[in-house]
């Protein structure tokens, strides 16, 4: 009977499908929105497809949540789970907040620092669509698990200081004449600088998970 029960419940490896696919919306999101920092048309056509990454990422989320409610076995502890998806859909919510920013600003060039903040979260993301699908088998992969994680934490440093040096030259640049120009620049600034922050929060639950099963 017991058996029986067990098969009509998902599989738990099917959570690590999902983390996989999720991390899959969130690089392409980052992608995206590294696409409307180029300026110009870019803007508007790259913008759908950051919403779109989005409501995937959205959609991965729920399913993670219900799997959760509905699975006998889970492949770890059902909290750290639901964190974990949360911190990952955490970074991806926040690049959409960043678009949606750039569109109501109507900002069409941007700043060499502005960019260089969307290549630190393009590489963030990069680095966690690697390290998620490795949580499937923690203890061989728990080196390289570390590894990645400390690459998003040296990443959202060295976007602090990007971040810092790019609004200190966008106001010796801004004239008086330009104060919105300003704010809304500041606005996007701190929004990128967000994402990041959102990275390594989902980096440290990565790792929290790594210290718990080895």
């Amino acid at each position: 009977m017991m058996t029986w029960f067990r098969r009509l419940m998902p599989r738990e490896e099917r959570f690590f499908e999902m983390f996989a696919r999720h991390a899959d919306a969130v690089a392409r999101g980052a992608v995206e929105l590294r696409g409307m920092l180029e300026g110009g048309a870019a803007v508007q056509r790259h913008y759908p497809a950051v919403l779109a990454a989005e409501d995937d990422a959205d959609a991965v989320t729920r399913e993670v949540v219900q799997a959760v409610r509905r699975t006998f076995v889970t492949p770890f502890d059902r909290g750290d789970i639901q964190t974990l998806i949360g911190r990952m859909d955490d970074t991806i919510d926040q690049m959409k907040k960043a678009a949606k920013a750039i569109v109501l600003f109507e900002m069409t060039d941007f700043d060499p620092e502005l960019r260089r903040m969307g290549d630190a979260i393009e590489r963030c993301a990069t680095l966690l669509r690697e390290a998620v699908p490795l949580l499937s088998a923690i203890s061989p992969n728990a080196g390289r698990i570390n590894e990645l994680c400390e690459q998003i934490r040296q990443i959202e440093g060295e976007a602090d200081d990007i971040h810092d040096v790019g609004v200190t030259e966008l106001f010796r640049r801004c004239p008086p004449d330009q104060a919105l120009r300003f704010i809304a620049a500041r606005e996007v600034f701190d929004q990128l600088e967000k994402i990041v922050d959102r990275f390594d929060d989902a980096a440290n639950e990565i790792e929290s998970i790594v210290v718990e099963h080895v």
